[in-house]
């Protein structure tokens, strides 16, 4: 049998399929979707397979008398990837222009990156007549390093020698030429599987106690452990045993000795939620909005028909009450469900309902949990151990068998675009599993993305709405206040007196208050007022942004930190100057106007820690304090009773990127954390501060009003030529010199629209209204927006395209016929499909 693998090598030429023959011991355990261990050059890689054939490829059999290589070992014993799941790869690689093998790789956890193990034992020179005799005499250190490994009796990991012998390296690669130590390379995965001492009973509970009764009097513990054993048979880690009872491991390893109990060691899952308990959940009433959206999901999962749903519901429609009844339906006909939620939007909350609904049957993947828990959840997944799964972009990979049902929850977020290769999409990649499984995709937003918003325009996707919150509840009110007038009124705080008297009266009344401001730090520019100079990163072209409670100032973007100036660099001036507002001189403030106001900041700086995320909305769940204040992760996800009002501290702050999506975000963002306030039986109120209160995001944001944002925005795009209108793919070409940068950029522009003229791609085309367009259209190169990341300089082109003009097949071929430029100076080019950053 011939084995098809992508070897895991992403470098050139290694972006197809390599033969190699399956010995017979393996055969019954090679499937598509294994993976495996084979030799590739010197070294033993990774790889999987993809294929399975009887006789080798044409070209692998036109290679003559040469042999073809044969696989080392397989390294699972179940293959981690379904043959669902490599087409998607395939379909990955194709579409996102990226090595088969990075795809395959994506859809693996952590654990399960295999790495190669050098190993060595003792050599056929050693083992023959005569032994080491015409090498010399050894020193007692070479003698000692010999003898241990020959009584190792095996091959010993090449680390673990050099642990012991330190400086040993070169006389062992010595050996292994000379023959006197043979070596290996073996795959191993990462994993580091969970194992406990586990108390096992190894006769009847009658012998046990009888053998109980013939322990001499000193033995008194032990015969205590034997007759609780005796009572509780069932398997019982030696930990517990040992504080239950009060005994030392001694005692019950004595126990062992004399084979009147076994111990063993016994995996253990690591689950992080396992010391917490759900309180298990009913179905509630649906409204009338809610039972029309729910009877069109049930008939398609039902039916098993691939269908695409745009659920247009605004905020506190009961989305996610709609979303569980659905899985409940999808569980019923014997399938499974994905749920994707963005990773800022999976709170301890969002996993209590889905955990207290579905129980046990529920696997969660995120960021948060360390490798060995989401290596565990992944296998409860594989191994069919539980039907449903909530997580962030990557859970769109999960390993189901039976899919019936994925639903992305805020389909409108940028994170579900992976900004490494592969840089897909969470929302292709399910709308291509659905396509394979015939499975129904769900994508539900308040505020949907124009291209989701376009396409169920246009009949692509099915609309579904729910334009009211449950039980009637009002939307809250919005004030958007201008800023100017604030300023030429006198008033040079951050903030509006609007919003200054509704915190105070919500601190006078008990109720809580959620404030936003999508900026961290406490300023976001440090600037000399006698000179002008500004702290900016020396490695990027960035300013630095002051962090007060370490006193230093920090580049965003590669790290780079530096503690804060007494004196200016440039002039030696005192008058340095913090100026722009970030949420921890927001923190500041607000402890000043409100003295004793209890604040709870989420922002990067405070959530860095395991678990800081769920310790901080818990304290403000159990109203240990009056304010939550952060970026736009307080935005998202959250449903507090009592939280009636949401101040926005400046609406700005997106709104002037350099992206053609700002006004959409910003439009997003103030809709999101609006939908925040009044929830519950307590009405609630939102003030949105602006220097640009004219704008048609904000006031359609201030109206709670979608589709008038969206009539707008579309006729902006639509003239401009911007999505959902065309398509785009962004490249990015990076490199020390600029010189070399700027020539070979234009280069691959020139590259681009020669290919495109071969291939008699159309220019202009007159429409209706004398409008243009262009069928494709290669724009640049320019500088990045932000033109100097880590000490390289970066410049960009764009591809404009619309309809099926092969675009991805054209970059694909430009960006190759730069492959020996790129190998040869270290330039890097990076190609990015339907990118969402523009930066």
């Amino acid at each position: 049998m011939i084995a098809k693998v992508i070897v895991d090598v992403p470098v050139k030429g290694t972006n197809r399929p390599f033969d190699y023959e399956v010995p017979a011991r393996y055969v019954s355990w090679v499937e598509v979707g294994s993976r495996v261990a084979v030799p590739f050059g010197p070294r033993v890689v990774q790889g999987f397979v993809v294929d399975l054939a009887e006789e080798p490829s044409e070209d692998a059999a036109g290679s003559g008398s040469r042999k073809l290589k044969t696989v080392d070992h397989v390294l699972d014993v179940e293959p981690p990837l379904t043959p669902e799941l490599v087409e998607l790869a395939q379909w990955m690689s194709r579409t996102y222009l990226c090595h088969l093998s990075v795809a395959l790789a994506a859809m693996l956890p952590a654990a399960l990156k295999a790495k190669a193990e050098r190993r060595v034992g003792i050599g056929p020179e050693a083992l023959r007549d005569g032994g080491l005799a015409e090498y010399g005499l050894m020193t007692t250190e070479e003698t000692e390093l010999l003898e241990h490994i020959r009584r190792s009796k095996g091959m010993l990991p090449v680390e673990q020698l050099l642990e012991r012998f330190p400086g040993s390296e070169a006389l062992l690669r010595q050996w292994v030429r000379q023959g006197i130590l043979a070596e290996e390379q073996v795959l191993k995965d990462r994993m580091n599987v969970k194992k406990v001492l586990t108390v096992f009973a190894c006769l009847s509970p009658e012998e046990m106690l009888l053998r109980g009764q013939e322990l001499p009097a000193s033995a008194k513990r032990q015969r205590q452990v034997l007759e609780y054993v005796a009572d509780h048979p069932d398997p019982i880690r030696l930990t517990e045993l040992t504080s239950l009872l009060d005994v030392t491991a001694g005692t019950v390893k004595g126990l062992a000795d004399k084979g009147l109990v076994r111990l063993e060691e016994v995996e253990v899952g690591r689950d992080p939620y396992a010391d917490r308990s759900f309180k298990r959940t009913s179905p509630l009433p649906l409204t009338v909005e809610q039972s029309q959206v729910f009877s069109n999901i049930c008939r398609a999962v039902k039916s098993a028909t691939h269908t695409m749903f745009l659920l247009h519901g605004v905020t506190g429609s009961g989305k996610t009450e709609v979303y569980m009844q659905s899985i409940q339906t999808c569980l019923d006909e014997g399938k499974e469900a994905i749920v994707l939620v963005p990773e800022i939007s999976l709170t301890p909350q969002m996993v209590e309902r889905f955990k207290g609904r579905f129980g046990a049957d529920v696997a969660v993947l995120h960021s948060r949990l360390s490798n060995g828990e989401r290596y565990d959840e992944w296998r409860k997944i594989s191994a069919g151990r539980v039907r449903v799964v909530i997580g962030a972009r990557s859970a769109a990979f999960a390993p189901f068998k039976k899919l019936g049902l994925v639903i992305i929850d805020e389909e409108h977020e940028s994170s579900y675009k992976q900004e490494e290769s592969p840089k897909y999409h969470a929302r292709e990649v399910a709308a291509a599993r659905g396509r394979a499984s015939g499975a129904s995709v769900v994508l539900g937003s308040a505020t949907p993305s124009l291209e989701s918003w376009q396409a169920a325009v246009q009949g692509k996707y099915k609309l579904l709405v729910m334009a009211e919150r449950v039980e009637g509840r009002p939307l809250p009110p919005v004030r958007i206040v201008d800023m100017r007038q604030e300023l030429y009124g006198g008033n040079r705080s951050m903030f509006s007196k609007p919003l200054f008297e509704g915190i105070k009266s919500r601190l006078e009344k008990g109720e809580q208050s959620v404030l936003l401001l999508n900026r961290r730090g406490y300023s976001t520019f440090v600037m000399c007022r006698s000179c002008g100079y500004t702290a900016g990163c020396p490695h990027c072209d960035i300013s630095l942004t002051y962090h007060q409670t370490s006193s230093m100032m920090r580049c965003h973007y590669c790290g780079y930190t530096e503690r804060q100036p007494a004196v200016c660099p440039e002039c030696g001036s005192e008058h340095i100057r913090y100026f722009g507002t970030g949420t921890q001189r927001v923190e500041e403030e607000l402890a000043k106007l409100f003295p004793g106001i209890r604040v709870i900041r989420m922002d990067v700086d405070t959530t860095t820690e395991k678990g800081a995320h769920e310790k901080l909305l818990t304290q403000f769940r159990q109203k240990k304090g009056d304010v939550l204040l952060g970026t736009q992760m307080v935005a998202k996800g959250l449903d507090f009773p009592d939280v009636t009002l949401v101040g926005v501290i400046t609406a700005d702050t997106m709104l002037n990127l350099p992206d053609f999506r700002s006004s959409e975000r910003t439009f997003q963002l103030l809709t999101q954390v609006a939908g925040r306030a009044g929830r519950h039986h307590l009405p609630g109120e939102v003030f949105v501060q602006t220097y640009t209160p004219e704008h048609y995001s904000v006031t359609a944001a201030g109206g709670h009003d979608f589709h008038r944002f969206a009539e707008q925005e579309l006729e902006h795009r639509v003239r401009g030529g911007y999505p959902p209108f065309c398509r785009l793919i962004l490249i990015t070409l990076s490199h020390t010199e600029l010189a070399l940068l700027v020539k070979t950029s234009e280069a691959m522009v020139n590259r681009l629209k020669a290919l495109a003229r071969e291939e008699g791609i159309p220019g202009f085309i007159e429409e209706a209204g004398g409008a243009q367009k262009r069928a494709l259209d290669v724009l640049g190169p320019v500088a990045s927006p932000i033109p100097r990341i880590k000490d390289r300089y970066r410049f960009q082109c764009m591809v404009k395209y619309r309809g099926d003009q092969p675009a991805s097949d054209l970059v694909a071929q430009a960006v190759e016929a730069f492959d020996e430029v790129c190998r040869q100076t270290k330039l890097t080019i990076s190609v990015d499909v339907d990118p969402q950053v523009l930066m």
